[in-house]
């Protein structure tokens, strides 16, 4: 009985724990040098066929040549891998279950990402893989995500990103959470 006890607590407590994770920021996911060549670049120019709602075959989020190099970067931060983190944002849904719930989708860390050019650099947009599924009825609505983050290449059609996230959890972010 102690026993049970004992592992009903632990397993209350880990839950806490993993509820109560701070936020990670966005920017913790991109090494200094990025960070720095972010700051200092150009306005970013959306007139775009994508911009105006103009597809191409293979989706409109591809970046288009000729930004700057942070734009493109890969470069990710080796100490976030393997992390549990909670990382707030926007979906970008990739794949649904049969009851139209979003088991796999892109996170964003600002709205309509997936409607203006170009997106954000792939350091900047993580795949998340939650099988539980989520129903998104906008996607301009934010998200919590907590699970474990892993440096991994993505390339799809739509976007390209350098981190992974398999979600423990994901819920909308409500006003007693602002």
């Amino acid at each position: 009985m102690m026993r049970r006890v004992l592992l009903m607590t632990l397993l209350l407590c880990s839950g806490l724990a993993q509820a109560q994770l701070p936020e990670t920021d966005w920017l913790e996911l991109m090494p200094k040098s990025d960070q720095k060549a972010l700051e200092q670049m150009p306005e970013i120019d959306h007139d775009s066929p994508e911009a105006n709602g103009t597809f191409t075959e293979k989706g409109g989020m591809k970046q288009s040549k000729g930004l700057p190099a942070v734009m493109y970067s890969t470069k990710t931060v080796p100490a976030m891998n393997g992390k549990k983190i909670r990382l707030g944002g926007y979906p970008v849904p990739l794949e649904t279950d049969a009851k139209g719930n979003s088991t796999l989708f892109f996170l964003v860390p600002y709205p309509g990402a997936c409607i203006h050019v170009p997106p954000p650099p792939p350091n900047q947009l993580v795949l998340v893989r939650y099988p539980h599924g989520l129903k998104l009825d906008d996607i301009y609505t934010p998200l919590w995500v907590t699970g474990t983050l892993k440096i991994e290449t993505v390339t799809n059609d739509l976007a390209d990103a350098a981190y992974a996230l398999d979600a423990g959890s994901v819920r909308v972010v409500t006003e007693a959470d602002l």
